[in-house]
């Protein structure tokens, strides 16, 4: 019990340090990736380009990607929020008025972390490069989540556990299935 009360006190420490970070990059340049990556657009949209532009391989990447991030949404939203049902991060603990247009879902996990990095990461299996170039805005989109008060650090890592686990299964999932298929 005291080690999650430990937690708990550090989730609202480092909620409060984020929240108050003042910053006009980060007050401009993060929700308009959060923005972006709403509804998932933006992976969406990165794996239209891969599978246009980078041949194979980037058709590849693109497909682990957008099944990763798929898989990573259902383990988050359909299953990870109705475990829990952890409220957002407290008004108080966020000194700017962006806490009005937060989602009244439960907190833990975060859904838009698990999608954002089982995408970059399942890309980044198959094309490095790509993977890099999914990745910058995968972790923007994690810390605007902390950042805007929806999330406390403690949900966006268990989004991010979720989202590797997802690339991890999907990236694997081919060969294991390979392996019981063949004698």
């Amino acid at each position: 019990m005291r080690l999650l009360n430990d937690v708990r006190r550090l989730d609202r420490r480092l909620t409060r340090q984020a929240a108050s970070w003042e910053s006009a990059w980060a007050r401009r340049a993060l929700p308009a990736v959060e923005s972006a990556a709403e509804g998932t657009k933006l992976w969406w949209g990165m794996a239209g380009l891969m599978a246009a532009t980078a041949g194979r391989s980037g058709r590849k990447a693109a497909a682990a990607g957008v099944l990763s991030m798929l898989t990573a949404q259902l383990l988050a939203n359909a299953v990870g929020k109705q475990i829990s049902d952890r409220r957002r991060p407290p008004e108080q603990l966020i000194p700017h008025g962006d806490v009005e247009d937060r989602p009244d879902t439960s907190s833990l996990p975060s859904g838009h972390t698990a999608a954002a990095v089982g995408f970059a990461a399942a890309v980044t299996a198959s094309s490095p490069a790509w993977g890099v170039a999914a990745a910058v805005p995968a972790v923007m989109v994690a810390l605007e989540r902390v950042h805007s008060g929806a999330h406390y650090p403690s949900d966006v890592a268990v989004g991010t556990t979720i989202g590797l686990a997802s690339a991890c299964l999907i990236n694997r999932a081919p060969r294991l299935l390979l392996r019981g298929l063949l004698p």
